[in-house]
């Protein structure tokens, strides 16, 4: 018989001494965890601290090296995702798993295991999704959906495999606040049917509103279990943390208005380049010296498209399309862009804002040759391997990048440390222009304050920043004004101070900027 839950309920999962081990480093270093039947329980940690690579054990990916996970009160092995889905475990990742040429029927039946016809999958997966308020076309070409659906398919597809534990990880962080309140209703019918949710979030907020209580993983091994409705958001970070987490400050400058235009978009407009990508329609747009310009939207709108153009990865036709510092630049590529004093960090880290199998001090060089040719290339293009590596221990130690070498490869480093390092890289070379696509995306919270705060000051240094970013409570934080992309169109950026939370998420969901209420009330 399952043992009574510390909630006083049924005790649906337990974990015992869970360990799992990376050559020399501990990964999850005896972990004790139980879940209770019909409970949101939050997992809380910094990057790095296990709770990935916990959820893998957890779901079959991976195999602890100690520890027991007990099921029902009996114990467990589960060797794979299949074996954890026939014990009732689902799991909705991060990062979605779905095939854009295929429709969402399609891809939930290949997670299925037996064969089910297509038309009752179809059939199924429509029902559910409208029963729980998640509607859903399931013959819809994933390519043609926005993030927000996509992540519907997720969910109703690991609604249909019958699940008693759901393990989300970061639900909301593509959704805009509308998707994210329906979702929040989704999982509270969830649980009042009994099922039970582990629910890994950066975003403290949500897990007070919605988790009944928290596991709090640092260095590998629980730090700490507690009801998250009972402290605030900034005790939960220092409780990640291990020590107080510092407020962003954002102090308004009135010299900004009359400051110089170090960053200008003219009347950029694009056709797509695959059949799945968006076109940009008309999109101007100033930044300038001390200000922070933030760009809202749900994913998959043309911000990576707007990204490549911005950047030098796709080249326009006018050089006047985008200027830098004066100069234009529409027809040049990344390095003469760099040279002008920009600096850019895609949202892709591994594999695009950093090459996975190179070293971090190899994918410094790689992205500052051109920039910094005198300090880490001598004669001949021989490369000054001392003053390289020095600089990467530099931002390793200014970013506080948690690594188990010296100087391993990027791929080594988990998501949000390597975010750290790609950041600080641009940081350095304290650009005039900075772009950057998604900074804290996966970032845990005090990493996230010291990006967020490090953007600022480079701002307020007198350098013109442009932020992309899915996360509306980040873009309050940081952003002298905001602008809203949808569909490929850019709206005119709201001062922080008329901005609110609800006009915003309207302009994100496609209302006509005039539409938008203007009795919206501030964020808190």
């Amino acid at each position: 018989m399952a043992d009574e839950g510390a909630q006083g309920g049924v005790t649906l999962l337990d974990v015992r001494g869970l360990t799992k081990i990376f050559g020399s480093l501990k990964a999850c270093d005896g972990i004790d965890l139980d879940i209770a039947r019909g409970e949101i329980h939050a997992l809380l940690g910094e990057n790095g601290a296990g709770k990935s690579t916990l959820v893998k054990m957890l779901f079959g990916s991976l195999e602890p090296n100690a520890g027991e996970i007990r099921w029902e009160g009996r114990p467990v092995r589960i060797t794979s995702p299949s074996e954890a889905r026939k014990l009732g475990i689902g799991m909705v990742f991060q990062h979605f798993s779905l095939f854009e040429a295929l429709t969402a029927a399609e891809n939930i039946a290949l997670s299925l295991d037996d064969k089910t016809p297509i038309s009752t999958i179809a059939a199924k997966a429509q029902a559910l999704s409208y029963s729980y308020g998640l509607p859903l076309d399931p013959y819809a070409m994933v390519g043609d959906l926005s993030v927000g659906e996509r992540q519907r398919i997720e969910i109703i597809r690991c609604l249909l495999q019958t699940p008693q534990l759901i393990i989300l990880d970061e639900p909301t962080s593509v959704l805009t606040p509308q998707e994210a309140d329906k979702l929040f209703e989704t999982l509270e019918r969830l649980r009042g049917e009994g099922k039970s949710i582990l629910y890994i979030s950066h975003r403290l907020e949500e897990v007070k509103r919605m988790c009944d209580r928290a596991t709090v993983l640092r260095h590998g091994k629980v730090v700490g279990h507690c009801d998250p409705r009972a402290e605030t958001a900034s005790s939960l970070a220092n409780m990640m943390v291990g020590s107080e987490v510092h407020a962003v400050v954002r102090e308004h400058s009135e010299a900004i208005a009359g400051a110089e235009v170090l960053l200008r978009i003219d009347r950029l407009s694009r056709t797509p380049a695959t059949p799945f990508s968006i076109p940009l329609r008309d999109i101007s747009l100033n930044v300038r010296a001390g200000e922070v310009i933030g760009i809202a939207g749900v994913a998959g709108n043309g911000q990576g498209e707007f990204f490549e153009a911005i950047s030098g990865e796709v080249v326009q036709d006018r050089p006047e399309t985008v200027t830098v510092r004066g100069k234009p630049a529409g027809r040049d590529g990344i390095s003469a862009r760099r040279m002008m004093g920009a600096a850019f960090v895609p949202e892709e880290r591994l594999g695009h804002g950093a090459a996975p199998a190179m070293k971090l001090s190899d994918n410094l060089l790689l992205s500052r040759h051109a920039t910094d040719r005198g300090a880490y290339l001598g004669a001949a293009g021989t490369i000054r391997a001392s003053a390289v590596s020095a600089a990467a221990k530099r931002i390793n130690q200014e970013m506080d990048v948690r690594k188990s070498a010296e100087d391993p490869p990027a791929s080594a480093l988990s998501g949000g440390n390597l975010q750290k390092f790609i950041i600080g890289r641009e940081l350095d070379r304290k650009p005039a222009v900075l772009v950057v696509n998604q900074p804290t995306w996966g970032v845990d919270a005090g990493a996230a304050s010291r990006i967020r705060q490090a953007l600022i000051e480079l701002a307020r240094a007198g350098s013109a920043v442009l932020v992309i970013s899915q996360d509306l409570d980040e873009l309050f934080e940081i952003s002298d004004a905001i602008a809203v992309m949808h569909n490929g169109e850019l709206s005119k950026p709201l001062p922080r101070a008329e901005a609110t939370f609800e006009k915003i998420g309207l302009l994100m969901g496609g209302a006509e900027p005039g539409h938008v209420h203007d009795h919206a009330t501030e964020p808190a």
